[in-house]
């Protein structure tokens, strides 16, 4: 029997509040600099939520979101701002841990990054390994 492989999408695995708010802090946490990681983040979230109904808390188009937050957008900081509000999030300011994150756009870093702050979550880990999507396979059986 061959088996069956499905790009893995997170925002099918984002069930519950708790899932989404430790899916975006460990976003935020292994991002660093990358924009288009936390966009691309925002927008697995907002489909987990339902687009439409996140254009209509934000007063947004559903297209002008999708764009957005596709992770080749470059939305406003206005629009983060509304789509975290929106989403029942917020974004937090803290001190930065003294953690070189060089290299953190290989996904073998961000592997190293999200084991270290995810050890105990399995469920959120396997979802932050690879928010945005690319070349992460979930396989059924």
């Amino acid at each position: 029997m061959a088996l069956k492989l499905r790009k893995w999408d997170s925002a099918e695995h984002l069930k519950t509040e708790e899932d989404v708010a430790l899916y975006f802090e460990a976003c935020l946490e292994q991002a660093g600099d990358d924009a288009a990681f936390i966009a691309k983040a925002l927008g697995n979230l907002a489909r987990a939520r339902g687009m439409t109904q996140l254009a209509k808390e934000t007063g947004m188009g559903r297209e002008s979101l999708y764009k957005a937050l596709s992770g080749a957008g470059n939305p406003s900081f206005a629009t983060i701002l509304k789509v975290t509000r929106a989403l029942g999030l917020r974004l937090h300011g803290g001190v930065a841990q003294n953690v070189s994150v060089r290299g953190a756009g290989d996904f073998g870093a961000r592997r190293r990054i999200a084991d270290g702050l995810l050890r105990s979550t399995a469920l959120t880990a396997d979802l932050v390994l690879n928010p945005i999507g690319d070349s992460h396979f979930h396989v059924f059986g």
